[in-house]
């Protein structure tokens, strides 16, 4: 698990203006709005419906908002990477983004950030795990992700812990805990299930909270015991899926190997040189039997960068509990021309229960074992450091700080979807230039473009088929 450091130089300049950004003609803000809201509908359908299954736990004569305008408002903070609950009441409650959220919500105003908060924190967290599950499957089902499985068949899942809220005093009784030099940190981590591909996505599947079940325990809660917990219910939310897990050395180890037979599902996890040492041993004697299990594969533009495959199945690992695993090893090591010009070789190895050949080696170190980076770069860091603001404290309750967790993680696929989409095309992300200055379109077009009752019954007969570029790395 690592810890992600943004630029802090960077971070304290003033944000920019988007009219300093972008010359935008009101026709070209009520496209940004539009594209935003017709990939909305078009993957998952209308808003609101998104949590009809989620118990109100307001006073229902005292409650003026449904509950997806809540939701809808967390989003946008999210999706306009405003950093702060303060700033819904600030910046997203003009006149034409109260006239726009009429037509979507049938209610006059924009929910205060203040009262988003409070009626998260009656809610069940649960419940909106279950969305952003129903969200997932509605675009399996609609095979959006199907041209990126592994060997047309697997959807990689990469697991990986992170770190959410860290203080200097205790929180919660759920804190973990952790002293150094004699200073004690106070803090709150999560154990994350996210499906990524080759070309970039990371969209959460499951989380896990790291917490503890009281102040003083026994043990710790940690990253594994997390993984043991989400396991199954990631099985009971996609009983069906064929999963390739990926994971870093941490799950190295028998239980793991057990569970995820058991779950019939494949992995594919880092082997480090002092993780499991009868597998090294093993793996470097059968490859001297079974020398034909070698490939070379040459790119780049003057085929300057060499991989060079080995691999090896049917070694017997025992582990600590007696329990015998059958399993297949493969090591990669990349060699291309470093900053001076000379060669630097990195060495990659995984530990995988799917068995290896020529013809799917590529496939399993480069749709399934190498694309575990995403969950970090794609996942975790651009959540902490682009915009989204992930170690922000957006409220003191625990139970809406799980809620806004998830709104979170359903704003960025949203992001994701709409910045990689056919509706911002390579002409837009070429004239936007990242997904942080798209965020500020965002909030510019809902600042000042109005969608009236009559323009919303349009957009949803529209029928509009959405693609995504290639390579989004």
């Amino acid at each position: 698990m690592k810890r992600h450091r943004s630029n802090r130089k960077l971070d304290s300049l003033e944000i920019p203006r988007m009219e300093d950004l972008f010359d935008m003609a009101p026709e070209e803000q009520a496209r940004v709005l539009r594209s935003l809201l017709c990939t909305i509908r078009h993957f998952f359908g209308d808003f609101a419906s998104l949590f009809s299954s989620v118990t109100d736990p307001r006073n229902p004569r005292k409650t003026l908002y449904p509950l997806g305008g809540l939701a809808f408002a967390a989003v946008m903070m999210y999706l306009c990477h405003l950093k702060a609950r303060r700033q819904i009441g600030l910046l997203l409650r003009t006149a034409a983004a109260m006239e726009t959220f009429a037509a979507l919500f049938k209610v006059a105003s924009v929910p205060h950030g203040d009262t988003v908060n409070d009626g998260f924190c009656g809610m069940e967290p649960e419940q909106i795990q279950s969305v952003l599950c129903s969200m997932i499957a509605m675009l399996i089902r609609k095979k959006v992700l199907y041209p990126h499985r592994v060997l047309g068949k697997y959807f990689a899942i990469a697991g990986d812990g992170t770190g959410t809220l860290s203080y200097s005093r205790r929180h919660c009784p759920h804190c973990l805990t952790q002293t150094q030099k004699g200073k004690t940190t106070f803090s709150h981590k999560v154990f994350e299930a996210k499906l990524v591909t080759l070309n970039g996505f990371a969209f959460s599947m499951m989380t896990e909270f790291i917490e503890n079940p009281g102040e003083n325990p026994k043990k710790q809660d940690c990253e594994l015991k997390a993984f043991y917990r989400l396991a199954p219910r990631l099985k009971q939310a996609f009983p069906r899926l064929p999963v390739i897990l990926t994971l870093d050395s941490l799950f190295a180890r028998g239980p793991v190997f057990d569970l995820c037979g058991s779950l019939d599902w494949k992995f594919m996890i880092v082997l480090k040189n002092r993780s499991l040492p009868s597998v090294h041993r093993q793996f470097e004697a059968l490859w001297q039997l079974h020398r034909e299990n070698r490939l070379t594969w040459r790119s780049g533009d003057k085929s300057e960068i060499t991989r060079e495959f080995r691999w090896a199945n049917g070694i017997v690992y025992t582990d600590s509990k007696k329990r015998r695993h059958t399993l297949n090893v493969l090591e990669c090591i990349e060699t291309k021309p470093n900053k001076k010009g000379g060669p630097k070789s990195t060495t990659f190895k995984w530990v995988t229960n799917h068995p290896i050949t020529d013809r799917n080696v590529m496939a399993l170190a480069n749709e399934a074992g190498r694309p575990r980076w995403n969950i970090e770069n794609r996942g975790f860091n651009v959540q902490k450091n682009g915009g989204y603001e992930l170690e922000h404290a957006y409220t003191a309750d625990p139970v809406s700080a799980k809620v806004f967790y998830y709104l979170l993680q359903i704003a960025h696929m949203i992001a994701q979807l709409l910045y990689y989409g056919s509706l911002i095309g390579r002409a837009g992300r070429r004239k936007i230039g990242s997904a942080k200055n798209l965020a500020f379109l965002i909030l510019e077009a809902w600042r000042h473009s109005r969608l009236t009752n009559i323009a919303l019954e349009a957009l949803s007969r529209e029928r509009s088929r959405i693609t995504f570029c290639p390579d989004t790395s």
